[in-house]
């Protein structure tokens, strides 16, 4: 390597190390002002109710301690996770000065890190972002200490009230951490929170219970009735990760069988390989436009690789017969959605719903399609994708037997046969894809294959002229 070559490697590494360095400040700086408006607003609480009336350090300690120890029961929640401290934060609200409550709450979270930091599992800064995630003791400490309602069998209204404030004040750290970090907008926020609130409103009754509990056994070691619960928690939060874990491997299993699969094409038929590549990258691009989910996602990937995986299976004389096929060879042709989507369910699993995909992408929106003649919506989503971004890469593709159509040309014939051949949704993102600024000339330009890899003949799912009708 020149010296030249190694500046610019060093530069690089030096840049990006900048710019990690740089959003590690940024983090640290969105703790500290969160944080501190957190211990300000704590401190404000305490200070402000004066001397504390009926503190036990046994009985704080005692909560303290399931704070902790609820805080690591983890579950994974949609991007992120959530732990069952509610089911103790809601009778904590009545076993201590509702006052210390918000701080008594950071310094659980706190001691709930401790295990992991002695374990080098995380780093002791991280203990700075307990303060920034304790927001949500506040609301209801404000709501109880105003209404002077310290009892679990007071005014429901209050209660509710209570629990609202714990949203709302959570809610508001969140966006606001957002806020410094990210340009993520309030609607996208509320999805991202929407099931860890929905767990959390869920287990208040059973904070409540333990709360009427502790006042009827006039003792707050009461509490420790629930610890069990913690346990099967913990046990049910291991497995679930073990099948996450287990899944995930699997998914990476199905995805290496794709891409086997995928090369066993591309050695059988050149051509058949790289248009299958191709049609990868425009559909993965269409289905990111229809906003599809990262599920959705990955079975438009899966499918519009291994479309055509079934033409392993048609005899290669037909496969590669340099003229146009007579009508028994295409109905031999046509099998190849059957043929593939049976290659498929060989494999099981996930592979089943990819095959469904293989077997859908030659059915027509109007019906027409085959092998089994669906219309409309029924075809599924994935597949009408693939047939469309089937189309247009074959269109968009110089053959023996023809040059590439121009773009402007291509997407004429999209739009003329939205509605009948293809599903008119799907067209105008793909429309909105190849005539986007930043969209890959790999969309846009036509690809020559050798010579002794073009088929030499009509796609059965290709368009060939305006108006012409499609086979």
């Amino acid at each position: 390597m020149s010296a030249y070559s190694v500046r610019l490697v060093e530069r690089a590494r030096l840049s990006f190390a900048r710019r990690e360095q740089r959003t590690i400040s940024a983090e640290r700086r969105g703790h500290l002002l969160i944080g501190g408006g957190f211990v300000v607003a704590a401190v404000a609480l305490a200070i402000s109710a004066g001397a504390p009336r009926g503190f036990s350090v046994p009985i704080a300690t005692l909560y303290v301690l399931g704070i902790a120890v609820a805080s690591n029961v983890r579950f994974d929640v949609g991007a992120g996770f959530t732990v069952p401290t509610q089911a103790v934060f809601v009778p904590m609200l009545f076993a201590v000065p509702v006052s210390l409550v918000p701080l008594l709450v950071a310094l659980g979270l706190m001691l709930g890190m401790a295990p992991s930091v002695w374990r080098r599992h995380a780093s002791p800064s991280r203990v700075l972002t307990v303060p920034a995630n304790s927001w949500f003791a506040l609301g209801p400490s404000f709501v109880l200490l105003a209404a002077h309602d310290y009892s679990p069998d007071g005014r429901w209204g209050i209660l509710l009230l209570a629990l609202a404030a714990q949203l709302a004040c959570d809610f508001m750290a969140n966006a606001a951490w957002e806020g410094l970090q990210t340009d993520i907008t309030i609607a996208g926020l509320v999805e991202e929170v929407r099931e860890v609130y929905a767990i959390d409103i869920a287990l208040s009754p059973l904070g409540l219970a333990v709360a009427f509990a502790a006042a009827y056994a006039d003792s707050q070691f009461a509490a420790l009735l629930i610890v069990p619960l913690f346990g099967v928690l913990g046990l049910f939060s291991n497995e679930r990760q073990m099948r996450l874990a287990q899944l995930l491997e699997l998914t990476d299993a199905y995805h290496g069988t794709a891409l086997l699969l995928g090369d066993v094409v591309e050695a059988d038929d050149g051509y058949t390989g790289e248009h299958c590549r191709s049609v990868v990258r425009l559909a993965l691009d269409v289905a990111r436009e229809l906003g599809l989910d990262p599920d959705q996602r990955r079975a438009v990937e899966l499918g519009a690789l291994l479309h055509d995986v079934g033409k392993v299976a048609i005899p290669k004389e037909i496969i590669n017969k340099p003229g146009k096929l007579d009508e028994r060879e295409w109905e031999i042709i046509k099998t190849h959605t059957v043929e593939g989507q049976r290659m498929l369910d060989r494999i099981g699993g996930f592979m089943g719903e990819v095959g469904q995909i293989v077997r859908s992408h030659h059915e027509r929106w109007d019906g027409g399609g085959y092998p089994d003649g669906l219309s409309g919506e029924v075809i599924p989503v994935a597949a009408r994708i693939v047939s469309a971004c089937d189309t247009f890469n074959a269109m968009t593709t110089t053959r023996s037997y023809r040059k590439a159509l121009p773009l402007s040309t291509a997407i004429t014939e999209l739009t003329e046969n939205a509605g009948t051949q293809l599903d008119p949704n799907v067209v105008q993102a793909l429309v909105s894809v190849v005539t986007s600024p930043v969209s890959s000339t790999s969309h846009k330009d036509g690809h020559q294959p050798p010579a002794d890899q073009a088929d030499g003949r009509c796609d059965p799912n290709e368009v060939v002229s305006a108006g012409a009708p499609l086979p």
